[in-house]
Parts: structure tokens; sequence; C-alpha cells
């Protein structure tokens, strides 16, 4: 049974806009809470992050946020500035409360 675990496909985190202010140990830590909490939610394909500085605004990142809502896969953002890249219509960003940085959302359809 544990050979099936090894062999099960595991989850891929695409990654945009990393700003370059952020320190490569505060990446890879962000991104392995970020695998995790995939893993345990039993996530098995893709999934996407965009870094966001507002002061230092990247405008391709909404289309790239558009373009991904279309890919039906989960769709995260890392705020590094102070305010988080606005939501398209009809969704919103949900903190996620469980990483201690209170700065990673999670795109989600507004009901």
């Amino acid at each position: 049974m544990k050979l099936f675990n090894f062999l099960k496909p595991k989850p891929t985190i695409e990654s945009y806009g990393q700003p370059s202010e952020v320190s490569p140990e505060q990446v890879q830590s962000l991104m392995e809470w970020l695998f995790a909490s995939l893993m345990a939610a039993g996530h098995e394909g893709r999934s996407h992050l965009i870094w966001y500085d507002n002061n230092n605004p990247e405008p391709s990142l909404e289309k790239v946020v558009k373009k991904l809502i279309r890919s039906d896969e989960p769709i995260f953002l890392y705020r590094y500035g102070s305010r988080s890249i606005p939501a398209p219509q009809g969704y919103y960003w949900r903190m996620m409360d469980e990483h201690p940085s209170m700065r990673i959302y999670q795109l989600e359809t507004r009901e």
C-alpha cells in the first residue's frame, strides 16, 4: 500500500509576480506551508500563487488571475504590501488565517 502512496500525484504550485524583496527563506517557508496544506486537503493537481505588492503593482497580474479562474484550480495570493489585488467580479479573497503571516489569501466564489 505504501508503494501506491509514493506513486500518488502530488500538488504543484505555479508562482507569478514574486517580488525580489522576498527572501528565499520566506519563499521556501510559504511554499512548504502551502504544499502541506494542499496535501492535507487532498488536492493532487496544479494550484497557483500570486505574489502582490501594492507599492509596486504589476498590472498583468490582474489579467493572470482572470485567466486562471477558467482553469478551475486553486488560486492563492501572498499580499506583500498593505493591500491585496482586487478580486474579479463574483469572487473575493479569503484570508487564510491558518498561516501566521496573515498575508495569504485564497480566491473563492461569492455566493
